[in-house]
């Protein structure tokens, strides 16, 4: 896995790989393969996120979303990621490292939500794999952290995959499609991840 970041998004410098999964920034091209995916995966991802606008995919929003994401990349506090498959460039879900603290903390916490089609196959462990790999390394941080509720099975089972530990409960934690919902919290410190491979 080499993981490689440059300022260019065409850069092949800019993008994260594993074996099989390629994590890369998202693109003006992406809009349309992006909005299918998460119109088809509507149901799948509606209980784990924040509750969708009426123009959530429409290309205006997501032009505002790419300019919003190049910002933050600048000001060095979030980066947006799309998620993959090499062997076909399809685009299969998206990673995001945010709330980036300097100074005393070097912490962040991370996101991501796959599409169905490509769920529990083994993708997601790979590109966050990736993502940690370049939270640890490129961006010299020293913890990662994530949440999830309680009820969600698949991604508990995903962040003990690679190597975070539960450290809390978090009531009320965060509005998931309209009501605030509880969350576990989960962390990984450098120390303890062992890369892949």
């Amino acid at each position: 896995m080499s993981v490689l970041r440059s300022s260019h998004p065409e850069s092949d410098e800019s993008h994260l790989h594993g074996t099989t999964v390629r994590v890369r920034p998202p693109d003006l091209r992406d809009w349309q393969a992006w909005a299918e995916l998460r119109t088809a995966s509507r149901d799948f991802l509606v209980p784990w996120e924040p509750a969708w606008a009426n123009d959530a995919h429409s290309r205006a929003a997501y032009r505002r979303r790419l300019r919003r994401q190049q910002r933050d990349a600048n000001d060095d506090v979030c980066y947006s990621y799309f998620l993959t498959r090499l062997s076909d460039d399809a685009l299969m879900g998206g990673i995001t490292i945010s709330n980036i603290q300097r100074g005393v903390a070097q912490t962040c916490n991370v996101g991501y939500w796959i599409g169905e089609p490509y769920a529990r196959l083994g993708y997601m462990t790979e590109g966050l794999n990736c993502a940690l790999s370049y939270c640890f390394g490129s961006l010299g941080l020293h913890r990662v952290e994530a949440a999830c509720m309680p009820n969600n099975k698949a991604s508990q089972t995903l962040l003990q995959r690679c190597g975070f530990r539960r450290e809390g409960y978090a009531r009320n934690f965060l509005k998931i499609n309209g009501v605030w919902r509880d969350h576990l919290l989960y962390a990984v410190i450098e120390d303890e991840w062992r890369r892949p491979g």
